[in-house]
Formats: C-alpha cells, structure tokens, sequence
C-alpha cells in the first residue's frame, strides 16, 4: 500500500468516526450544564426553604472563580494578601461575600465574629478541614492540624498533657539561648540588621531542643566562633527546607480544589530534608529504655520522649513533633518579629515596657534572671499590653477556613442589609479572616490600624471579635507556651539593651503568609 493510500483511508477512518466523538463531546457537555443547572436549583430550594439569602457576589472573581484564586496566591507571593483581603472587605459592608468556582463550589469568605463562632464552635461538627490533609500530608503526614474526626481526637488526646502548666512554666532553657541571640545582636555594634532572621533561628532552637531533648543550634555559626556543641545529621539543611516547603503548603491550600498542581521538585527535595532530620531523632528516642528515657529526661521535660511513652510508631511520632514544630517554633518567631517592628516604631512604648520590666526584674548586670518565671511574666500587664495589640494587628493565623460536612447555614451575612442566614451547601468553603476581624472598627474604634497597647486597659468583652489562636474545641494547645516564650524574650531584650531603632521605612510591613504569618522582608532595626 503507498503512502498516499494509507494517508487516505485514515483520512476516510477519521471523517467517519467524527460524528461520533462529537455527539458523545456534545452529549457531556450538556451532562455538565444540566448538573451544574440542577445542582444550583437544588441549593436555591434549600436556601429559600431555610429562609436563607446569599451576601454579596465577588464579581470579580467570575463564573469560574479561578481568577480570585489566582490573584489570592499572586498577593500571597507579593506580601500583600491580608492587606488585600482588609481593602477588599472594606466595600463589603456585610463582612460576608461569596463566589463560586465553575458553579460547582461555593465559597463565602467572612469576618462576622458570629460567623466564625459558628464555624468554629456553635455548629463545630458541621465543618471540616475539607482537603487539608491532601493540601498539608506531604510535609506533616497525618497530624492535630490535618486530620478531623477521631483521628483528630486521637492526636489531642495525646498532645493536650505534654501542654500541662508545669512544662509551660518552665523557661529557664531558655536563657542559654536568649545569651547566643544576644551575642549576635551585640555583635553588629548597633548597625542594621535582620532581626527576624535571628528569631527563627531562636525558636527553632528552643523548639528542637523541647521537642526532640536536642537543640540544633542553628544561633552557633562562623561569626560569633561558636562550635556545634552536638552532632545533628542534616542540621544544616533543616531550617531552610522547613520554611520553603510550608511556603509550597500555602500555595496548595489557597489553590483548593487545584492544590495538585503545586507539587515541584523543590518542594519534594525539601520534605525528604525535613523528614530525614526528624527520622534521626525519632529513631534515637525508639532505641532508647524506659530507663534511659528517664535518665535523659531529669534535667527538663523532652516532649518526644513523654510521647514514647504514649506510642512507638514511629510515623505518628514523626508526624505529631512536625506538626508541633509548626506552632511551637513559627508563632513565636512571628509575634516577636512584629511585636519588635512595633516597638522599635514607638519609642515611647519601647520606654514605657522597659520601664515596667526593669521595676520587676531589674536590668544589665543587675538583673534578677531567677525571677523571670511563668506567674511573674503574668503581672505584667503593659507586656500582656504589647503582646495583646501585635497578636490584634498580626493574629498568627491571619486566614484560615473550613468545608461544610453536610448542608447548613451561617447565622447572618446575607440579603441586603447583612441581617439574614446564609446557606451552606454540603461540600463548600468557608474562609474566615481573623486579620480584618481584629481590625473592624465597631469593636476596636476608629484607630484600629493603629498599634495602641494602651487599648487593653480598658477593653471590653470582645468574644469572637478577638482571636489570635483560634477558638472552639480546635482551640490552639500551644497558645500559653508561645505566649510565655515571647513574654520571657521581650523581657530579657529589654534588660539587655535600652535602644531600638527602627531602619526600615516600608510601612505598613508586607506580610508573609504560609502556614503562619511572618515578615517578608524582615525586620531590619539596631539595638544597643
């Protein structure tokens, strides 16, 4: 057969088999339209029935959605998507708004503290993570911040003692570290640099060292000549690896439905980083007798170790301490960037906080270290003040969201006046924004995007209005921890050093944004 004859009965095969393909193309295409159609008279039904009104349309996001998805994680790389989500629910004046994606998936995104109390706590088991555990499994495998139902219960359960007063009070690990962080800040002779970056290497090292009964060191390099106390396979990376997979995280999460197409190389290289560090300690903590664990155990409380005691899979031990590393090392190191940002721009603040904790405890050589404890770090109130007003301005986690688990509502947001229930349908995405919740005038006054500790003086019940760490039976285990470290930090910096200069004229901050929220550029300042 030549070549001609073959190229035309192909041809022939083709135009016959053409009418096909497209009767079946037309066919599925009217299949989606009519379940698309179907699916939202269904959701109209049940919206009415319930006596329920949708809030306002985000127009721009579309029929599809998709383009407010994609601005959502350009803003997000930009630094700029809490500030663009404040702006946007300033036109807004239901503190509710929607969009579907396709017509298949609604979305509400709200900042109502009655909405959010209702997802969180009144209608608690009418919400989910939805597909977090997809969006998060790469990194933190099945842990308390992936997993719902019983698997969730499971993890608190085994979490909540290891958070018991006694472990919290004791901050005097601390200080070994606060004279390493100290040392670096001594030693740029009161030029600018990064504070922030000397942070999360901070929390990092007082994270590992609760959690894993090591500390990385990663305070210990070349410039203050200080040699690894400790040999820790793949310490180097860890760090690093850590901060740039939660970054791919957070990108899979705002992507939804879409979250797969966030998977590089990089971010699987960086896993395999994480996990490998995590694998040693685990491993070492499994080899360990009773006996040894408790020998290695009565200079302080090792977290892994109490877990051992608990279970010996090593992959729910992996998971857990990973999924704890997140809050225990990622709020703090946040809230202290912000809290000292704020700081060094009110000197007047700066002075007033110095003031009260060198009353207390003194300061330089003088200083009473041994009185800096979990019950006195509570009376004092302007530092309650300062942390209060950073976590106001800068909640830890500034969006987060939940997936209804069957139809439902939301008690208002909707019609014209925002007065009216909104309806859920099973399935859909509920997004609330604590960042501009803490920031809505009517509970916090006009001045509310201003940074005012003497606010707190006063205040009064604010409920759902004011939630730096969550709420509800998901209400964040880890809250007085990181609250008693930053405490003993700001104390300890402000008995160290009396001058904080602010360098950076960038204002307000662009805020980076993954699991946790930081500063994306940092925190550029000089102390003395």
């Amino acid at each position: 057969m030549s070549q001609s004859s073959f190229i035309n009965q192909i041809h022939s095969l083709g135009l016959e088999i053409l009418p096909y393909f497209t009767k079946w193309y037309s066919v599925l295409i009217i299949a989606i339209i009519v379940y698309i159609g179907s699916l939202n008279l269904i959701n109209l039904y049940n919206s009415n029935r319930l006596g329920c009104k949708n809030p306002p349309f985000y127009k721009k996001a579309g029929f599809t959605g998709v383009p407010a998805l994609l601005e959502a994680v350009k803003r997000k790389n930009n630094g700029r998507l809490a500030d663009w989500a404040d702006e946007t629910f300033d036109q807004f004046p239901n503190m509710s708004v929607y969009l579907n994606v396709c017509g298949l998936l609604k979305i509400v995104f709200t900042v109502d503290p009655e909405n959010i109390k209702a997802v969180l706590a009144t209608q608690f088991n009418d919400f989910s993570l939805g597909t977090r555990h997809e969006h998060f499994a790469p990194l933190l495998g099945d842990g308390i911040f992936t997993l719902d139902g019983n698997g969730w219960k499971d993890s608190r359960a085994m979490l909540r003692p290891q958070f018991a007063r006694e472990q919290i009070a004791h901050v005097k690990s601390l200080e070994p570290h606060i004279q390493v962080l100290a040392k670096h800040i001594k030693n740029n002779n009161f030029k600018t640099f990064d504070l922030q970056e000397l942070f999360f290497r901070f929390t990092v090292d007082t994270a590992t060292e609760f959690l894993f009964g090591e500390s990385v060191h990663s305070l210990y390099d070349s410039k203050l000549g200080l040699e690894y106390p400790n040999n820790i396979p793949g310490r180097e990376n860890f760090a690093d690896a850590f901060n740039i997979s939660q970054k791919y995280l957070a990108d899979r999460a705002y992507m939804q439905m879409f979250y797969w197409l966030t998977n590089p190389k990089e971010f699987k290289e960086c896993n395999k980083k994480v996990h490998y560090l995590a694998k040693y300690f685990v491993d070492k903590a499994l080899n360990f007798t009773p006996e040894e664990l408790e020998e290695n155990s009565k200079d302080g409380y090792i977290f892994l170790y109490e877990l051992v005691k608990q279970t010996r899979d090593p992959k729910v031990l992996q998971d857990q301490l990973l999924n704890i590393m997140v809050a225990g090392r990622d709020t703090t190191a946040g809230l202290l960037s912000f809290t000292m940002l704020e700081l060094s721009r009110n000197p007047k603040v700066w002075s007033k906080l110095r003031q009260e904790i060198i009353e207390n405890f003194g300061e330089g050589e003088d200083a009473n270290i041994d009185e800096i404890t979990f019950e006195s770090l509570k009376k004092c109130k302007y530092l309650k003040s300062v942390l209060d007003e950073t976590l106001r301005l800068y909640p830890s986690v500034p969006i987060n969201f939940r997936t209804a688990t069957k139809n439902t509502t939301l008690p208002r947001g909707g019609g014209k006046d925002g007065s009216d229930p909104i309806y859920i349908p099973k399935g859909s995405t509920v997004a609330y924004t604590v960042y501009k919740t803490h920031r809505l005038t009517e509970y916090y006054g006009k001045d509310s995007g201003e940074f005012k500790p003497e606010r707190w003086e006063n205040m009064p019940r604010l409920g759902w209005a004011y939630l730096p760490f969550n709420g509800g039976p998901r209400i964040c285990l880890g809250q007085q921890f990181a609250l008693t470290e930053a405490s003993y930090v700001i104390a300890r910096l402000a008995q160290l050093f009396t001058t904080l200069e602010n360098r950076d004229n960038i204002y307000p901050p662009r805020k980076c944004i993954h699991l946790t929220m930081n500063l994306e550029d940092g925190v550029y300042l000089g102390m003395k």
